[in-house]
């Protein structure tokens, strides 16, 4: 270890802050929070390090600088500026280039209302941004269908109108337009229609209720019955919008609500913006895993990301599961029962569904993609040098040691290739000795491929536990190939990985592409091996029973097999049969052993 690096390490505060790792080259590695500096400092040096990644940056670090502040929310927003501002190797899951669309009522006189991906400083609003266009537009669509507003770009200031500057459009002719650039809709009573926006983008309905109910009574009070029953379709179309929309108890108001599930190698956060019982945003995105990142690290970084991008102010937010961060003025609640724990439910389900539509969409369209995506997973997962694109698996069958095959089956881009399948029978083991035939079927299989300069696979799986794999690991040396390719076991029981020189297993999540892949060259390894021993056990009692023929040889017994194809029809052939296919003599002697009689 770096000296200096040590002796920070000895003189670090205990209060809340941001470290920074940097290596050699003075690159930023990695940014963290923590609520008490040194604790969480000092942890990543610590020898039993959780993960394998892990372990790859801390011998990466040759320098590290801390920020002290008052509490773990200034440390975890100042952690997501860093992030965003410097974007460090080991943080990839704050980072998000993506220009979101967002609905501009523009800052001028008679607003203009439109989608836009810029965000100016000029006074306008700003709400969003949309994870999506489509929501957008439906409601931007349902706003031009409840109010008519002017498109144009005109400077619509009282002075020019006044004067006569502007003539009506066209806009105003096919009634999209009330005509404000000639006068003829007044400064308040478009800025009403533009009060009710405000709400309805909002998730309030109520105050444009409210306009469109008075305009209708206005107008059948004048007997405009018309015009009264076009205000009503657009209160049709303003309660159609609503009722889709409404999923939970309209009593819970301005409440932020998050959904999560993970895998090995990412985790997907859903986000819904709650207001009035109306989803008004729903966002769900990925977060790959760099360096083991747990379930609760990866929703408190998407937990304040999410909320600064979506501008939420929300007092309320509810989670799956608690969170140790507090975030002023702001209640985390995981809820329990009733409307909140569905709506956390629905969050959680939508996450779900889009984890299983991005893989399945990867494997459909691009499946050099998600072959890549899991050969990536497994070169990370069990420690190797490079991706596993050849894995060759190992099992052997036996009972009660008779009959010994070893199987060998080959996996090339995770998927089987049968062509290089390939069975051996120990020739140096005596007896049920498991240890000794791994050791020489290895030996074996590596040492022909070195002789014929065969491509080496990058991973062999070995099936059985430590006893098995250090069995295997004897032959790669005496070849020296130990530490050229990788090896583990895979044990049955519990499904553990077992790795060279290391005492304890890796326990791989029951869902992960990796566990799944070792499982499937393992299975097949197990039949593979399984129908060759069964085949040979059912061929030697086959052989056993003609060899008690008196005069009757092992190539005799080869040609009656190869001909009649079992013991049966051997026993049912007549006489001109098996004198045809082994002459007089033998063949009457094979007649005579099995009809019992004498010709």
């Amino acid at each position: 270890m770096n000296p200096s690096l040590e002796l920070q390490l000895k003189t670090l505060p205990s209060d809340p802050g941001v470290y920074r790792y940097y290596d050699k080259s003075e690159n930023l590695l990695y940014v963290g929070k923590a609520k008490n500096l040194k604790k969480r400092v000092l942890s990543y040096f610590n020898k039993n390090l959780p993960g394998y990644r892990i372990k790859i940056m801390v011998g990466k670090i040759h320098r590290l600088e801390t920020t002290i502040v008052n509490s773990e929310y200034d440390a975890l927003l100042l952690e997501n500026n860093l992030i965003k501002e410097h974007q460090p190797f080991y943080n990839v899951m704050l980072k998000d280039d993506k220009t979101y669309p967002w609905i501009c009522i523009k800052n001028e006189d008679f607003p203009r209302i439109f989608l836009t991906r810029t965000k100016i400083k000029d006074g306008s609003e700003y709400y969003g941004p949309y994870a999506k266009v489509r929501p957008a537009k439906i409601l931007l669509d349902t706003i031009k269908h409840i109010y008519k507003l002017r498109t144009c770009n005109l400077n619509l200031a009282p002075s020019k109108i006044h004067d006569g500057k502007y003539k009506v459009c066209l806009e105003y002719h096919i009634k999209n337009c009330e005509g404000p650039c000639e006068g003829l809709e007044s400064k308040e009573e478009y800025d009403e229609k533009i009060d009710a926006i405000r709400g309805i983008i909002k998730g309030d309905f109520q105050t444009a209720k409210k306009y469109l109910v008075n305009q209708m009574m206005k107008y059948a009070e004048n007997l405009q019955f018309e015009n009264a029953q076009t205000i009503k379709e657009r209160l049709d179309i303003l309660e159609d919008y609503q009722v889709k929309h409404t999923v939970v108890n309209p009593n819970i108001d301005d409440v932020d609500v998050f959904g999560m599930t993970s895998d090995e190698t990412a985790a997907y956060v859903n986000y819904f913006k709650i207001r009035n019982g109306n989803i008004i945003q729903s966002f769900t995105t990925e977060i790959k895993k760099i360096i083991e990142e747990s379930d609760e690290d990866i929703l408190e970084e998407a937990l304040i990301e999410i909320r600064q991008k979506f501008n939420s102010d929300s007092k309320e937010v509810l989670i799956p599961f608690h969170l140790t961060v507090e975030i002023p003025n702001v209640k985390l609640i995981v809820p329990k029962m009733g409307d909140k724990k569905r709506i956390v439910e629905l969050s959680e389900k939508n996450a779900k569904e889009y984890r299983i539509e991005k893989l399945k969409q990867v494997q459909i369209v691009d499946p050099e993609r998600h072959s890549n995506r899991i050969m990536a997973e497994m070169q990370k997962l069990l420690r190797m040098p490079v991706e596993p694109r050849h894995i060759e698996g190992f099992d052997n069958s036996n009972i009660q040691g008779t009959n010994p095959v070893s199987a060998c089956v080959v996996f090339k881009d995770g998927k089987p290739s049968k062509a290089d399948y390939r069975i051996f029978h120990p020739k140096t083991v005596i007896g049920p000795d498991d240890y000794a035939t791994m050791e020489e079927v290895i030996f074996r299989r590596y040492k022909r491929m070195l002789d014929e300069g065969e491509d080496l696979p990058q991973l062999i799986l070995i099936d059985g536990g430590k006893g098995q794999l250090s069995s295997a690991i004897k032959s790669l040396k005496l070849l020296g190939l130990y530490g050229k390719i990788t090896i583990v076991g895979i044990a049955k029981r519990l499904e553990e990985i077992f790795f060279p020189e290391d005492p304890i297993p890796l326990y791989l999540d029951k869902r992960s592409e990796t566990l799944k892949i070792l499982q499937r060259v393992r299975d097949e390894a197990h039949r593979f091996g399984v129908r060759h021993h069964r085949t040979r056990r059912t061929n030697s009692t086959i052989k056993s029973e003609l060899e008690l023929i008196p005069g009757i040889g092992d190539r005799t017994v080869e040609m009656l097999l190869s001909k009649l194809k079992s013991v049966k029809r051997v026993k049912e052939a007549n006489l001109e049969t098996l004198e045809e296919i082994l002459g007089k003599s033998k063949g009457r002697i094979v007649y005579e052993f099995f009809n019992n009689n004498s010709i």
